[in-house]
């Protein structure tokens, strides 16, 4: 592999990660819009949603953890490759300007940042059951 594929494979796998970031805000913004426009309490239907998103977060966290492991894989390769032994080598004045730029994001910050939101997901499914539960009990009765 030469430095251009690996500089290729890392912005690949940066992309694979911010579709799966993307992926993730889709879904909690479906997930909260469903329960918003629901007008009948359902403490069944908001524990299976919460379910249901539990399953869904837990394999999207998943799928970022390997992508995580890959970019810095592919990132360790890259501040290893040999200039010197390959023939179309980028310049070292490229390096010098490229690598430094090349941050992804620890696993331990991407977990942190979607736990976080998992757990502010799920409260506000059930502050919206609490909720719908407050509004019936205080309408008057026909």
């Amino acid at each position: 592999m030469n430095y251009n594929e690996l500089i290729q494979l890392y912005f690949e796998r940066s992309t694979a990660m911010q579709q799966y970031w993307n992926l993730y805000v889709i879904i909690v913004g479906g997930v909260l819009a469903f329960s918003s426009l629901r007008k009948q309490p359902a403490a069944i239907t908001t524990a299976l949603v919460c379910i249901l998103f539990v399953l869904f977060a837990y394999n999207n966290l998943d799928a970022m953890k390997d992508t995580t492991a890959q970019r810095f894989a592919t990132l360790n390769a890259i501040k290893q490759f040999d200039s010197s032994t390959a023939a179309a080598a980028p310049s070292k004045q490229v390096r010098e300007l490229l690598e430094p730029t090349l941050t992804p994001a620890t696993y331990n910050s991407v977990r942190s940042t979607h736990v976080i939101s998992d757990i502010l997901t799920i409260a506000a499914l059930w502050a919206m059951e609490l909720r719908r539960r407050r509004l019936r009990n205080t309408m008057p009765a026909q």
